[in-house]
């Protein structure tokens, strides 16, 4: 059965300030599945400078059994050589690891359509991770509030479960730094990899030059979580505002007219610039919404981005 963002022990207790990102049906993930898998497909298909490990003809090496190996690539010889168990690692054409970088920092924390930026990137998680850890490939997680935190590559369920434990036990807030998680993701991703990092990009573009560097050696995506509200104002007099990162406090009259209009300019130059600095490293993007279905323009952007290099 398909995991779903409610039903799951190791998922954040619910409440109206932390709604979640809503039900996730079995037929949305099954779409989501198929998109994951053409993108993989295509990657797997491609030229590499090395060979993955996986599941194979050929032996690659024997190494100890790690906590979430596959108990059927035990190799019993050498286990009973050592009395250790070991398994058996082969090159293999059909088996990714995927990375999610997972930004939990507290302007994440926003929200004021259906759910928080935070319940979006959450939904993402499961879905991306239900996706991405089916016919045996791998999910490594690296989770970034104030401090970044990461769970090394595992297959099916179990790395499903870290995933979410991450999210739950992961303190609310701080001024984590994508720049810092993307570094330490160009450090643990060894082998070739599907990057997807999802985040609200908000803030200067300093992670520009390890996201250029992830992207040299893996296939990188990038999935911006928006609100409504950080694009447009709402005529709804004076505001009292609170970056949630640095704590700095604005007055403002959104009655002003002009005020709203250069805010909204402001705004969609931004996100000009992000999708401009992301298109430059080579980085394919999606901006997913607070308000609404976000699933659907996942599936959809998987399904009719371009072939994967």
């Amino acid at each position: 059965m398909p995991p779903t963002a409610t039903n799951d022990p190791f998922a954040p207790i619910r409440s109206p300030g932390r709604p979640g990102p809503g039900p996730l049906s079995s037929a949305s993930l099954r779409a989501l599945e198929l998109s994951v898998g053409r993108r993989v497909d295509g990657l797997l298909a491609g030229d590499y400078r090395s060979a993955f490990a996986g599941v194979g003809s050929e032996l690659w090496q024997v190494r100890p059994y790690e906590p979430g190996d596959d108990v059927r690539r035990i190799e019993w010889n050498v286990t009973a050589r050592t009395g250790e168990p070991h398994v058996r690692v082969e090159l293999a054409e059909r088996v990714l690891v995927t990375w999610l970088v997972l930004d939990a920092s507290a302007s994440m924390s926003f929200g004021t359509a259906d759910r928080r930026k935070a319940d979006v990137a959450e939904g993402v998680a499961v879905a991306i991770g239900y996706a991405a850890t089916r016919r045996g490939n791998r999910l490594g997680t690296v989770v970034f509030g104030s401090t970044p935190s990461v769970e090394r590559p595992r297959q099916g369920r179990l790395a499903l479960l870290d995933t979410l434990r991450l999210l739950r036990d992961l303190p609310q807030g701080g001024a984590g730094s994508l720049r810092d998680a993307l570094e330490l993701t160009g450090r643990v991703a060894v082998q070739r990899s599907l990057v997807i990092v999802v985040s609200d990009f908000r803030g200067p573009l300093e992670w520009r030059a390890p996201i250029l560097q992830l992207a040299g050696r893996h296939t990188v995506l990038a999935v911006e979580v928006r609100d409504p509200r950080e694009q447009d104002l709402p005529d709804v007099g004076e505001l009292r505002l609170v970056d949630p990162e640095t704590g700095r406090r604005l007055r403002v009259d959104t009655s002003d007219h002009n005020l709203r209009r250069r805010f909204s300019v402001a705004a969609a130059a931004e996100r000009r610039a992000l999708v401009a600095s992301l298109a430059s490293a080579g980085v394919t993007h999606v901006a997913l919404s607070t308000e609404g279905d976000w699933l659907r323009p996942l599936t959809t952007f998987l399904r009719r981005g371009k072939r994967v290099r």
